[in-house]
């Protein structure tokens, strides 16, 4: 089942069904949000099913489906938690810096981002200033029921409804200093930029495995192909994500979970960061060629499936000086 959140003037958006395809949507009846739903999922979730296979069937009045009407799936969510689960992603820039590794073989990365503005696939997203230093990073991301303190990773698998894929946009030029107070970020990581769909891991099928995605991320500038390199490699597993983000507090419904930039250590996969591929030219070549994004650029982010055809929407937005 796959699900959106059409643009309808309410800051919340309208829960609709979409066909596989992207094709026909219909507005969904267990629900008005996907919050809503999210909160009594198991009741809710047979419907919303009930309503895709009606809608497959040609049994529903449904819509046209168009990915730049709607907003993120969750425009606001309980949390937005996002990790460093790429080993490459931290060894590659650590490298190249000479600096000392941050990844734990026991502790996953993870910070507490903004959750209360998260923007929709197309965009665009408004930033202030290109000295900062703009940069993407593709990730795949998870939506999850209420989880209870203390659950272990291989259950927490169980508490995942929707995979989605973000653009978590960083502001480099904050990284360093804010890393350095112990606090984490803030400056450095405005709004978080979504998939037009989510996507329930039943969907996937096999490309759904062990709390991994199985497919490569694709990432382009400027429709300049910068990386695809394979979502499988993730040190720990969303169950490891969220049993971590669990330990000493439960997670409400609609928490969502971020596996870190896509990453991997072949070096011909690319990369969907730029400040991997910097440090990739820092390391191979002793200098840095490519530069961060600037107005007008424009970032795309995709995820195929084997017959070719996008698993969760093009996420496909430009960068824009915000103009106070």
């Amino acid at each position: 089942m796959r699900v959106a959140t059409l643009q309808d003037g309410r800051r919340e958006g309208r829960l609709i069904i979409v066909t596989a395809d992207r094709s026909r949507a219909v507005k969904a009846t267990a629900a008005f949000t996907l919050l809503e739903a999210l909160d009594s999922w198991s009741t809710c979730e047979p419907i919303l099913r009930a309503q895709a296979i009606d809608l497959v069937a040609g049994l529903a009045t449904s819509f046209n489906f168009n990915s730049e009407s709607v907003l993120a799936p969750l425009p606001r969510a309980p949390q937005w938690l996002d990790a460093s689960a790429f080993r490459s992603h931290v060894d590659i820039v650590s490298r190249a810096w000479q600096v000392p590794s941050r990844f734990s073989e026991q502790y996953p990365l993870m910070y507490q981002g903004a959750s209360d503005d998260l923007l929709p696939a197309h965009g665009p997203i408004y930033l202030p200033d290109e000295s900062h230093e703009i940069d993407l990073e593709a990730e795949v991301a998870v939506i999850v029921d209420e989880v209870p303190m203390g659950i272990s990773a291989d259950a927490a698998l169980d508490h995942i409804k929707l995979i989605m894929l973000a653009n978590d946009v960083s502001l480099r030029a904050f990284g360093p200093r804010e890393m350095q107070t112990g606090f984490g970020f803030l400056q450095a990581k405005p709004s978080t930029v979504f998939s037009p769909l989510a996507v329930t891991p039943d969907e996937l099928g096999d490309n759904w495995r062990g709390g991994r995605l199985h497919r490569p991320v694709s990432a382009y500038v400027n429709g300049d192909w910068i990386g695809s390199p394979d979502a499988a490699e993730m040190h720990f597993s969303f169950g490891d994500l969220i049993a971590h983000a669990a330990k000493t507090r439960r997670l409400s419904a609609g928490t969502i979970i971020g596996s870190g930039t896509v990453s991997n250590f072949a070096s011909n996969v690319g990369s969907t960061t730029l400040v991997e591929k910097r440090a990739i030219e820092q390391l191979q070549c002793g200098a840095v060629r490519t530069s961060y994004l600037k107005f007008g650029d424009r970032v795309e982010i995709d995820a195929l499936g084997e017959d070719g055809a996008s698993i969760f929407g093009r996420i496909d937005h430009q960068i824009l000086q915000f103009a106070a």
